[in-house]
């Protein structure tokens, strides 16, 4: 069997739980509603967005990959279509395949550090039942960092599976793998995420707490707050895409890493200068302004034992565009 999946047309087979299994064939957008039904693809298109986001850590991409899935379900023969999500997750699946052997080969060229565009989100309560089951789990910008070092098939695989619970037969159609060659990929990619991800904490307490003691201390250009709240052995990541000022390589130590922000407080705060607190990527994190209502840098952070170990501060202005103009932030 071929290792590249492909051209997604083809609905997945059936069986492995998850959320495709399929038990009869049905028209997509008539066979039990009506009429009037909304279009499947409408209907799942926050899901499978959420799925697209997940797998190439990029809005832009991610919209790229839903304009072709929709083309594709367009084309399709819906009466031959059993599973009209299961369908749509395999096409969008098989489109961010594509997308990431590509888009490995521009990253390797990209000026700095690449890291994800950023999620925001301002909501002060946690998602519901139903947003968990349509968003899947929450996925930190660490995490999809970490990602970036899987192999297309392993992010895939863990992406479907361990965010938003695809069975494996699902994913092995997706793939063109057997379902144990994706349980196997599975399990790689776990192993991988956990050797190269930062000690990180559970609590969203103690998160927020240090995050809140870190903004105290940033704001007051503290070196000895800083110093509190840092993990000894923090990293600090940051993404200018070579178009603002940004390092081109993570910085190492509390020490260097509390007078990299402190210096950087110093140069480049002003009056119009607002940092708030939000959910980035389902975590605290911080929003800062360089001016009313444009948003100038988001920063994510890991947290172990109520000290930061790690932030991934995103400033390139072409991985914030979709939160500026101030809109309602995306919640994939």
């Amino acid at each position: 069997m071929s290792d590249e999946p492909s051209a997604a047309t083809a609905a997945p087979g059936s069986g492995g739980g998850g959320t495709g299994s399929a038990q009869a064939t049905t028209n997509s957008t008539q066979a039990t509603t009506g009429s009037t039904a909304p279009d499947a693809f409408e209907a799942n298109r926050r899901y499978l967005g959420s799925v697209a986001y997940r797998m190439l850590g990029s809005f832009t991409d991610a919209e790229d990959v839903l304009q072709e899935a929709w083309l594709r379900w367009r084309a399709a023969d819906r009466a031959a279509v059993a599973d009209p999500r299961a369908f749509l997750t395999t096409v969008v699946t098989r489109l961010c395949y594509d997308q990431l052997g590509s888009a490995r080969a521009r990253r390797e060229s990209y000026f700095g550090e690449w890291l994800p565009e950023p999620s925001v989100s301002y909501r002060s309560g946690p998602a519901s039942p139903a947003e968990l089951a349509e968003l899947g789990e929450s996925v930190s910008l660490a995490l999809l960092a970490v990602l970036e070092q899987l192999t297309p098939a392993e992010r895939a695989a863990f992406v479907l599976h361990d965010v938003f619970a695809v069975g494996f037969d699902e994913i092995a159609a997706s793939l063109d793998r057997s379902p144990d060659a994706a349980r196997q990929l599975a399990s790689r990619a776990r192993r991988r995420v956990k050797d190269g991800g930062r000690r990180a904490t559970a609590d969203p307490a103690e998160h927020r707490q240090a995050v809140e003691a870190f903004a105290a201390a940033t704001a007051r250009g503290d070196i000895e707050g800083l110093l509190a709240v840092l993990d000894p052995e923090v990293v600090w990541h940051s993404d200018g895409g070579g178009l603002v000022t940004a390092g081109a390589r993570p910085v190492f130590g509390a020490e260097k890493v509390s007078r990299l922000v402190a210096g950087m407080v110093a140069k480049w705060g002003t009056p119009d200068t607002v940092i708030e607190f939000a959910l980035v990527n389902g975590e605290p994190g911080l929003v800062w302004y360089q001016q009313p209502g444009l948003v100038g840098g988001v920063v994510g952070f890991t947290v172990a034992d109520g000290r930061i170990t790690s932030a991934y501060t995103v400033v390139n202005p072409e991985k914030l565009t979709h939160l500026n103009p101030a809109t309602a932030p995306p919640t994939v």
